[in-house]
């Protein structure tokens, strides 16, 4: 209480004196925003240490020898042809008591000189990641409270005032320091505008306080940028979009003066969307796509959308995929058309071969980027309805399309004036078929196209045979009773020849999917043992095929299994059972799919 007392005090004495503050006064009415910037000056490749450790949803932390081993492996990738222009050490750099100037003394015990110079020395540009205002929360303490952020300290605990006090100002100084010792992109996160000092909670209605905060922050930007014009800053959580699922309607919700601070808005952390599927990783796919058609609704030109979609490591907060179904994940981030192509993890999982494939892709890829041609098309992602991204030159298209449905599925492509075509990529399992402009895919699938000039085998990209696409596929007619509580059941006679594919969803009052979020790791509860399908013959449990038996930090609303025909006796009763341990009250709804591969 006496700390909390001294900050009212002190901060309610110093607010109007900083000049950096009466600047901003000055200037809030007239403040205007022309929309010149334009984003980064062309595509640019990113990677970024987040996932190859993880302080918040595990607990593998960052360090130098880390750091240091993931620069020597991004080395070892742009040796094999792979593009990758920046190296951002994301959160977690600093050290408490430093107020971002110190590095964590711990695990940087030597600062970060070397990690700078290695960078400079194999040409790649340093970028490091920057809280906006959020300094505690959650129980963690990120930075402590240093004398020069006092003035700020906001009425809730671990905020910062943006208008207010002396952060603002320290923060610039912060970013200027580390511009000066090379860095080159900053991205900032955890944003939160509503933050206010007791004076301006006293003075200012909650609708001032947060404008106030947006357009300090802003100028701070600007300012920071007309003085280091080759900068690259990014804008990640708590600057608009609704991201903690794929069926809300999209609504305008990014405030436009955002693109005239950032070269890129992100779209969302990897998590997976409200569309069950077997294959875990595409309903991670889906969710980014329709992310994507979120962020375009919301008026960002495709190249300024950061879809922050390729995470491949071993922590909790990419759900430890290491490498799964990564080739369709690469392909979908390129397809997409951002500028700003982020690759998060552990890089010692990409082998040479996977390199040179990963550095074909992008070649194909960032052809069209460039030129800025990718466009999207076909129905909504979160709806499951078949999508696409077409990219196009002089020459020809390219149309990389998804079925993210339970049904083998024809889409027509958008394009005109071809003569020839050629599958470039696809899942393995079932072979799409293209017809003039049309291309029927399998449930779940991906497959790349391409036309006239690109209908060519030096742009094949293959086949994913670690990907499983059924030949075929049918919704069975069941009927599932509730029997108590978040529990329905029914059982099955004349059973299939081929595998049972059984999904359940659950859904709150308001009918919408609900997303159940049972913990990370490592001491969190897997999603299988929290949205449960039971399979049973003759009272005795069936082992499934299963994808959804994580630990899963953004939640889940849906769960998905496979009964394999070897595992049953076809002439005798199956029962299933679905079930939830989520509290509130939820409506269950399962369906039953026999799919033969």
């Amino acid at each position: 209480m006496q700390r909390r007392n001294f900050i009212k005090n002190t901060a309610a004495a110093s607010i109007a004196v900083h000049p950096f503050i009466k600047k901003i006064r000055q200037n809030f009415s007239s403040l205007s925003f022309n929309n010149k910037l334009n984003g980064p000056p062309k595509p640019v490749f990113v990677y970024n240490d987040w996932s190859s450790y993880d302080e918040l949803s595990d607990n593998i932390p960052l360090t130098e020898e880390l750091a240091m081993k993931e620069l020597n492996e991004v080395v070892r990738l742009k040796k094999n042809g792979v593009l990758i222009d920046y190296y951002l050490m994301d959160a977690f750099w600093f050290d408490k008591d430093g107020g971002y100037r110190t590095w964590h003394k711990q695990h940087w015990p030597n600062g970060a000189d070397n990690w700078l110079r290695s960078c400079k020395q194999n040409n790649i540009l340093p970028g490091m990641w920057f809280s906006t205002n959020l300094i505690s929360g959650g129980g963690n303490i990120f930075l402590n409270m240093i004398p020069e952020w006092q003035t700020s300290a906001a009425t809730d605990a671990g905020l910062l005032c943006l208008f207010e006090g002396n952060y603002l100002s320290h923060l610039q100084g912060s970013l200027q320091l580390w511009y000066d010792k090379g860095v080159r992109l900053f991205k900032f996160d955890f944003a939160y505008f509503e933050a206010a000092t007791p004076h301006a909670k006293a003075t200012f209605s909650k609708n001032e306080i947060v404008e106030k905060n947006k357009v300090a922050f802003m100028q701070m930007l600007q300012s920071f940028r007309a003085r280091n014009k080759d900068v690259l800053i990014v804008g990640y959580n708590g600057f608009g979009g609704v991201l903690e699922n794929t069926f809300t309607q999209f609504t305008k919700t990014v405030d436009p003066r955002w693109l005239d601070v950032f070269d890129t808005l992100y779209s969302g952390d990897p998590r997976f969307s409200d569309v069950p599927m077997m294959n875990i990783w595409r309903s991670e796919d889906t969710y980014h796509d329709h992310q994507n058609r979120q962020f375009q609704f919301n008026g960002l030109p495709m190249r300024r959308i950061d879809s922050c979609a390729f995470m491949n490591g071993v922590t909790g907060t990419c759900y430890s995929r290491k490498m799964n179904c990564w080739k369709g994940e690469l392909i979908l981030d390129l397809a997409r058309g951002g500028w700003m192509n982020v690759y998060h993890g552990n890089m010692e999982l990409v082998t040479n071969d996977d390199a040179k494939w990963f550095a074909k892709a992008q070649q194909l890829f960032h052809h069209f980027q460039k030129l800025n041609t990718i466009t999207s098309f076909g129905g909504l992602p979160g709806k499951a309805e078949l999508y696409g991204f077409k990219a196009e030159d002089k020459n020809g298209v390219v149309c990389t399309v998804v079925n993210p449905s339970q049904q083998t599925a024809t889409l027509t492509m958008p394009v005109e004036n071809t003569n020839q075509s050629k599958l470039l990529y696809a899942d393995g399992g079932f072979t799409p078929v293209i017809k003039n402009h049309t291309i029927t895919l399998g449930a779940e699938q991906l497959a790349v196209v391409g036309f006239n000039f690109y209908a060519d085998d030096k742009y094949d990209l293959g086949r994913d045979e670690t990907i499983h696409i059924p030949q075929s596929i049918m919704k069975i007619s069941v009927q599932f009773s509730p029997t108590k509580d978040n529990r329905i059941e029914c059982t099955m006679n004349n059973l299939s020849a081929d595998n049972l594919r059984i999904i359940v969803q659950q859904y709150s009052s308001d009918g919408n999917p609900y997303r159940t979020w049972a913990g990370a790791p490592p001491n969190g509860t897997k999603m299988d043992q929290v949205i449960k399908i039971t399979v049973t013959q003759n009272n005795n449990e069936i082992v499934t095929k299963k994808e959804y038996d994580k630990m899963i930090w953004s939640g889940l609303s849906w769960g998905v299994v496979e009964v394999e025909p070897s595992s049953v006796d076809k002439s005798k009763p199956l029962f299933i059972e679905c079930s939830t341990t989520e509290k509130l009250p939820m409506t269950l709804k399962a369906d039953v799919y026999a799919v033969k591969y």
